[in-house]
């Protein structure tokens, strides 16, 4: 079932379009190759399926790294209009909200680093908490911390002693999403938060050494704090158990309230209401508030992985950026010649704000937002950049994208097989469990620089940079 490539009408080079049919109120456009779109049809059916709700405009889109996921697919935004209507549906965040990517620059270079890298992994694996389970760099004590990361996120972190003022000025929303409501953040949720703050998690979640193997744009790459040979750490990484626990909460909330507005779906999984109405409200309250829980998370990561760099090879870290790809955020579009206020929703995909763009720090906002794009084990990551005129509300692509589910890589792989072969390939790995690397093998992934290059070609960004890993912390 599904939507099949060939029904796409190819518009341009990367850019085809689905047109409207039955209760679609805009098109679909899906950034691709046909390469990419091979095994797309479940997810190319959810792209038709989010067309379908109140106040949507412009488009549903569709990413490079375009996979299936709960209600929207994964790799998909749409914006809806706040004053017209418009609704929120937490299947276009998804379960692990401000998931996301922070990428840190080290004072030193891959061929200085290479003696010192065993000991940075080994204090890594002993440093950084992950797994499905508690446990966490920062354990807070009482309800009032919690309170206190939920509101103002790594801004609290910072302001306990957990990093430094660049690491705010360089975090997407200068480390706090606004109109955090923790009063609409269940118990169960709060109760998970506690206990894994500072924690990589599981799945597809890594902290990485890098190297930055190439650079294509220097100015930018001068501006972001990169060059060629330079050591960099990758964390990716979301809200953990808090923000599933809030995803499932409010979806049930929202799929009782439904009727009440004269709200019909396709799919349950896109339960939604309108954005200002209690049920779209209290949702975006948590949702923020589990946005700043993550980039707290990621703040504390740091935190443990500068204390290792330090002591092992007597390096620093420093922030280059710090960027979510699962987030509902507020912003002003012009559409159809208009400005208006929207509800963008990014679910896979990346913000890539133009060169100039106000909410950019003014030591890069010359050359657009600093966007992290990262591969999978023994492949490339990227550095990206916003360009003008940016479509898909200034979206791009937020990695890879799996062909295969973790199930079908465990059967196709063996861990430890594929952890002696990333070792033959001079990456030095720490994972937690041998069945845990097998499921995110390199080969259960789209080519990640397939990704990139259609994201490119399609308008969506500019590369920067490439890196290549050095060694990756596996949850």
């Amino acid at each position: 079932m599904g939507l099949a490539a060939e029904e796409l009408v190819e518009e341009r080079p990367y850019r085809f379009r689905i047109e409207r049919r039955g209760p679609m109120r805009v098109p679909g456009v899906v950034f691709a190759s046909r390469d990419l779109l091979g095994d797309a049809a479940q997810s190319l059916e959810q792209v038709v399926n989010v067309a379908t709700l109140p106040g949507i405009v412009g488009a549903s889109y569709a990413m490079p790294d375009i996979h299936w996921g709960y209600g929207f697919p994964i790799g998909g935004v749409a914006a809806t209009d706040v004053d017209g209507g418009g609704v929120v549906s937490p299947g276009g965040v998804g379960f692990d909200i401000s998931c996301g990517v922070r990428l840190l620059t080290a004072d030193t270079d891959g061929a200085t680093l290479e003696h010192a890298l065993p000991a940075v992994m080994d204090g890594l694996d002993r440093a950084i908490p992950r797994g499905a389970g508690p446990g966490g760099v920062w354990r807070p004590t009482g309800r009032g911390q919690l309170e206190r990361i939920l509101g103002d996120g790594s801004r609290y972190a910072v302001a306990e002693g957990y990093g430094e003022d660049r690491d705010l000025a360089r975090c997407e929303g200068g480390g706090a999403v606004a109109d955090a409501d923790g009063t609409q953040v269940g118990e169960r949720a709060r109760e998970r938060g506690t206990r894994q703050v500072g924690s990589l998690g599981s799945a597809n979640h890594f902290l990485e050494v890098q190297r930055v193997a190439e650079v294509y744009d220097e100015q930018a790459a001068a501006a972001f704090g990169l060059a060629v040979d330079q050591v960099c750490v990758m964390i990716h990484c979301g809200s953990r158990g808090l923000g599933h626990q809030i995803c499932t909460d409010h979806v049930r909330a929202m799929d009782r309230a439904m009727a009440r507005y004269g709200i019909t779906v396709p799919d349950r999984q896109l339960a939604c209401a309108p954005v200002d109405s209690p049920e779209g409200r209290a949702y975006l309250g948590a949702m923020a508030a589990a946005a700043n829980y993550a980039r707290a998370n990621r703040q504390m990561l740091s935190y443990a992985a500068r204390r290792v760099f330090r002591r092992a090879a007597g390096a620093r870290l420093s922030l280059v950026y710090d960027v979510s790809h699962n987030l509902a955020k507020t912003e002003t579009h012009v559409v159809d010649g208009t400005r208006r206020r929207l509800c963008v929703h990014r679910k896979g995909a990346t913000r890539a704000f133009p060169p100039g763009h106000p909410d950019l720090p003014e030591d890069v906002r010359a050359y657009g937002q600093p966007v992290l794009i990262p591969g999978t084990m023994g492949t490339a990551s990227y550095v990206l950049t916003g360009v003008p005129g940016g479509d898909a509300f200034s979206s791009t692509c937020h990695g890879a994208g799996r062909v295969l589910s973790r199930h079908q890589a465990a059967r196709t792989v063996v861990g430890r097989d594929l952890g002696a072969r990333l070792e033959r390939d001079g990456i030095a790995v720490r994972p937690r469990s041998w069945r845990g690397l097998a499921e995110e093998a390199p080969e259960a992934y789209k080519d990640v620089s397939a990704v990139v290059a259609a994201s490119e070609q399609a308008g969506l960004c500019r590369t920067v940079a490439r890196l290549v890993p050095l060694g990756v912390v596996k949850g």
